[in-house]
Order: C-alpha cells, then structure tokens, then sequence
C-alpha cells in the first residue's frame, strides 16, 4: 500500500465526521437514559457541532430523557465551551417548558457544587432525630453455654 491509498481525503474525513454527529444525535434522542447520557457527554467534546446539536435537544420539542442528557452534555463541556454550554444553560432557566427549566436548574446547580435532593414522591422524608438501636440479646448462663464455658472433650 502506498501512502496515497492511506490517506484520506478532507471529504471523507468530513463525511465520517457527519455520520459520527448523525449517529450522536439519534442516540441523544434515545428513550433509554444511559445511551442518551452518553451520547450528551460524547457530544460535549465536538465542539460547535455538538453544542448545535445540545441546544437544539434542549430548547426543542424532544422528551424529558433527551432534555436531561443535552443539559448533561452541557454542563460536560470543555475547554472554550464550558462558557458557552453554561450561557445556553442559563438560557434555559426562563424557557417556557418545565423540563427544561427543571434540567437547566439541576445542571446549573452541578456546575456551582450545589447538592441537589431528588424531588417528588421518592419517599418518605428522613428526620435526623430517629437513631438505630441495637438490642442485645439476654443471654442465661445456664441454658446456653458459650465455647469458654464448655469443658474440653478429649
């Protein structure tokens, strides 16, 4: 093989970076959240394209696991992205959707260090006045024998 059949073209290397995008964003659409995840945070290192791609996730009429895994792709930006993925964030605090505000809030809160608590009916709330007692049992010396108490068989 020569290095001229090695080499690829700039068009071929564009189309395959087309299709990498294409297949991102179909996975970033995805129902299950652990591929739509990971698609979000595989997107966060394309650059321009994929802050396109996250935005448009985001601010579009797409479901509640696609919004989620945009705002985490968002808030999983680098470099000079980080910047522009937490002004699109910011953007989303007075969207009109619900779910938006509610994942651009949580990412936020993520980029600043803030503990964020699961909310709705996940439980019943813990007070930190209730403490686990152990209760030890009573033991009779005379109905149970313990491996000291016990003569040695020979």
């Amino acid at each position: 093989m020569t290095s001229e059949e090695k080499k690829s073209t700039g068009g071929e290397k564009d189309a395959a970076a087309i299709e990498a995008l294409r297949q991102l964003r179909e996975r970033l659409f995805s129902n299950d959240i652990s591929t739509a995840r990971l698609a979000g945070f595989k997107l966060s290192w394309m650059q321009e394209d994929g802050l396109a791609i996250l935005r448009e996730a985001l601010f579009g009429d797409y479901s509640r696991t696609a919004k989620k895994a945009a705002a985490y792709g968002l808030r999983s930006m680098h470099g000079r992205m980080k910047q522009l993925g937490a002004e699109a964030l910011t953007q989303g605090l007075n969207h009109r959707d619900r779910i938006t505000r509610e994942a651009c809030t949580k990412a936020l809160a993520l980029m600043n260090g803030e503990i964020v608590g699961k909310t709705g009916s996940g439980g019943k709330a813990k007070s930190g006045g209730h403490r686990i007692k152990e209760i030890r049992q009573r033991r009779d010396s005379k109905t149970q024998h313990t491996r000291h108490n016990r003569p040695a068989q020979r």
